[in-house]
């Protein structure tokens, strides 16, 4: 019998993986042992495993650097209308692995390293993710990155270098633990310093009304340092770049003032300017006023705004030579997309430098920046708006509140005591759109419709798409396989293929390798979470996922009742044929959120008393999956059966997990809520496992009788003993009372109606249990779910931004390249 192939075997058969030509090998191992050498200088004696990283990277970028030259060096050629995509978050995750799929290297340094007597998996396992975002928001922002250079849009993503990005979590029993994340602790080889292209930005002082217009004086200038990243397209040869801003205090901070107490504190206190740069804030879908994050708000925009000017202005490659003065043309050759409000300071900023600097007409320069600017709202929570103290913008922005208090005038909007940002990005942009069908509705409904009423036709929707290139190519190779031997590899650069899988559902050879790749994923990461996290799961259950930040409205605690539930009755009849099920939540809670915190000592506190009852044995395991990141993500989301999509409807602008499960073989579980309206749309809602209230359902509810949770409480025993069990201490032995806010909060005062939903959520789970005993009619439902993914690509998400926002048309091209 022959043995089985090695990963790195495996790795070699894989088409979409590029060629490993002769040639191509032998020059990736010389330029591996240069960087080595020269680069890292070290020999093979005392290199460690990150020196070989490191090596790999540097050797990978130089594959990049010509293209990227020569991209940047076309775009200055042919002068196309430029996008610039502004966001406070950018979750990258890793990139070595995706710059060698991007650019069909993969194999070839497959090889070379394995020629070097070297593991790449090892090897990658040495990257830090670039965590510099919460959650969907800024995965979409990296995901779209990835689609705009892949569509050949003239592309750069603007925001933060974060010295510090999302905490990394760890738990401690049972109880989340945040640590720093110092991701930069060992150098970044992806990123280059522009210290060339540095940029004064301007706080706090005064405003002087004269002849000549208004100055803004007295004011503390920050420097901004751009390090910029190569973002690759897949093999077309284009290298856009995302453009991150440090905070560098200028040389003579502190010490032109006589006030200040010495050379040495002034020195010191250079920091106090630095920090606008040094740690990412970690809330998700939530607003906190701070000074300091207001600073990172204009920080990031005036920067950038900078940037824009200075190229709109400029003429040809090299040339500093200013050939365009005239602004009325900027919104021909200038899109800027906000990523929510969090860069709304953009509007009043364009007016400052527009009004104050270029010297326009008050109607004229609104007019170039609402042409200009677009915004994308992400949320309906109230406690996610940001709405900031005037007194605040007073002291820390006074010209900009000026501009802002004149936009209001001409809009007739009444006095206030805080800035709107939501309605100042709707007032200032030609473009509004929310992120899935059913969340844009409810924004023109609700929130925005006095909005709507007044100016329709700025309202749209894009509905969010995922990278079939990370979220496939790169992270199920075996899927991407198995659909390349039945389609070919268009589907990679047109998702919409993936529906010529249709006519393979009955072909029982298919069946059988998909069925195969998900279980060989599922061996994989029960290795790999035996190995990390040393808990021992049953492969042939079901793995059933909910990963996401830790939120109320997301309803980790609906999940809870079911783990609790589906445990009673296993308890009750142990002798009964149960499908058996391995529950992984994971995700963070930002740190102030005392709910989020507790929620996750629920989860972790009935896996303690589940996975030790010797009655359920490997019928029933809860796992809290620690440090839920990008990287982990890619991971976990191949080795799912079951996705929890599970929010109350109205609630969920998108969702984007939700995407990457169904791409990658999974069944959804979940409400009509965010894009799971529109994923059932295109899978077939018989092939969807549908449940709960629908928006209709719960706005009557509201407007009627109201929710009352003792009702159901009261009728349901099933639910009635699990709230017992939380109340009384079964899951907190030593604690009693442990789980006492969780319980009063779900009695009486939870907004997200978590009981309403309890009984058609458990009937739901008996059907996705009752068809799991059918691994054939499973498996025809997930390649239904496959075959209904095209429209979730975040390519076609950015098609539609660059046509219908932007005023751009996409291409498939290769630029020409001639070096490498």
């Amino acid at each position: 019998m022959s043995k089985p192939l090695s990963d790195h075997d495996k790795r070699k058969q894989i088409s979409v993986r590029g060629l490993a030509g002769v040639e191509n090998v032998a020059e990736l191992k010389v330029a591996f042992n240069r960087h080595l050498h020269f680069t890292l200088v070290k020999d093979r004696n005392v290199a460690n495993k990150r020196d070989y990283y490191f090596a790999l990277a540097n050797t990978v970028r130089d594959h990049l650097v010509g293209r990227w030259i020569r991209t940047q060096q076309y775009y200055y050629e042919k002068d196309p209308k430029r996008v610039y995509y502004i966001s406070l978050e950018f979750y990258m995750g890793r990139t070595l692995q995706n710059t060698m799929v991007n650019l069909a290297l993969e194999n070839a340094c497959d090889e070379a390293i394995y020629q070097l007597g070297l593991d790449m998996e090892e090897l990658e396992d040495m990257e830090e993710d670039a965590g510099l975002g919460n959650g969907g928001l800024g995965r979409l922002a990296a995901c779209f990155l990835d689609s705009m250079a892949s569509l050949g849009l003239a592309a750069y993503g603007y925001g933060i270098r974060y010295e510090f990005g999302i905490f990394n979590q760890k738990i401690v029993n049972g109880w989340q633990v945040e640590e720093a994340d110092d991701w930069l602790r060992y150098g970044n080889p992806w990123e280059k310093a522009r210290p060339e292209y540095m940029r004064p930005v301007k706080f706090y002082g005064r405003t002087e009304h004269t002849p000549d217009g208004v100055k803004w004086v007295d004011t503390q200038v920050v420097l901004a340092l751009p390090y910029d990243t190569p973002i690759p397209g897949y093999r077309n040869n284009i290298v856009n770049t995302m453009r991150l801003w440090s905070a560098k205090a200028p040389c003579d901070f502190n010490l032109k003032d006589f006030n200040v107490g010495g050379y040495i504190q002034a020195v010191l206190d250079r920091n106090l300017c630095e920090n606008i740069s040094r740690v990412l804030y970690p809330n998700d879908n939530f607003f906190e006023g701070k000074e300091l994050r207001l600073k990172q708000e204009y920080f990031v925009v005036a920067a950038t705004l900078q940037d824009v000017v200075r190229r709109f202005k400029a003429s040809k490659f090299g040339s500093r030579e200013i050939v365009r003065t005239d602004f009325a043309e900027l919104p021909n050759k200038v899109a800027i997309q906000l990523n929510d409000t969090h860069p709304a300071m953009a509007i009043p900023e364009l007016m400052r430098v527009l009004v104050d600097e270029e010297k326009l007409g008050w109607d004229k320069a609104w007019d170039v920046c609402v042409r200009t600017c677009a915004y994308t709202n992400h949320t309906v929570l109230p406690e996610a708006l940001e709405r900031w103290p005037i007194d605040l913008f007073h002291h820390l922005l006074p010209r900009h509140l000026e501009i802002i208090y004149e936009i209001n005038r001409r809009f007739m909007e009444g006095g206030c005591k805080k800035v709107n940002m939501a309605h100042l990005c709707i007032v200032g942009s030609h473009a509004v759109n929310g992120v899935a069908r059913i969340h844009s509705e409810i924004l023109i409904a609700t929130l925005f419709k006095d909005f709507y009423e007044l100016d329709p036709h700025k309202f749209q929707n894009k509905t969010n798409g995922i990278t079939p290139r990370r979220w496939l190519v790169m992270c199920n190779p075996g899927l991407a396989e198995v659909i390349a031997e039945k389609i070919g590899e268009e589907f990679i650069r047109d998702l919409d293929q993936l529906k010529r899988l249709l006519k393979f559902v009955n072909d029982d050879a298919f069946i059988r390798d998909i069925a195969k790749v998900k279980q060989e994923n599922k061996l994989k990461f029960a290795v790999h979470l035996e190995e990390h996290y040393k808990v021992k799961i049953n492969p042939q259950s079901m793995f059933d996922f909910q990963v996401k930040r830790i939120h109320e409205y997301k309803r980790q605690l609906l999940n809870c009742l079911h783990m609790i539930t589906y445990y009673n009755r296993i308890k009750k009849e142990p002798n009964k044929h149960w499908t058996p099920r391995t529950i992984m939540v994971g995700g963070k809670a930002a740190p102030g959120y005392h709910t989020a915190k507790m929620i996750i000592r629920l989860i972790t506190a009935i896996g303690e008393v589940v996975n030790h009852d010797p009655v359920v044995g490997d019928r029933l395991k809860v796992i809290f999956l620690e440090n839920y990141r990008v990287t982990l993500a890619e991971k976990a989301i191949p080795s799912a059966d079951l996705s929890e999509q599970i929010s109350t409807a109205g609630t969920e602008a998108s969702g984007t997990g939700n995407m990457k499960f169904m791409l990658n073989g999974a069944l959804t579980i979940g409400t009509m809520d965010g894009a799971n309206v529109e994923m059932a749309e295109e899978a077939g809602e018989e092939n969807f496992f549908i449940f709960g209230m629908r928006v209709e359902d719960v706005d009557a509810m509201d407007a009627g009788k109201g929710y009352h949770a003792s009702e159901y409480y009261n009728r349901i025993p099933e639910l009635k003993q699990a709230m017992d069990q939380i109340a009384g201490g079964f899951f907190s032995p030593k604690q009693p009372d442990l789980f006492k806010e969780l319980v009063d909060l779900l009695m009486h005062h939870d907004r997200f109606k978590v009981f309403a939903d309890y009984e058609a959520y458990i009937k739901c789970q008996d059907k996705v249990n009752q068809l799991y005993k059918n691994p054939k009619e499973w498996t025809k439902m997930v390649i239904h779910n496959i075959a209904g993914c095209g429209k979730f690509s975040s390519d076609r998400t950015i098609a539609q931004y660059a046509r219908e926002i932007w005023g751009m048309e996409p291409s498939l091209e290769k630029i020409p390249f001639l070096w490498s």
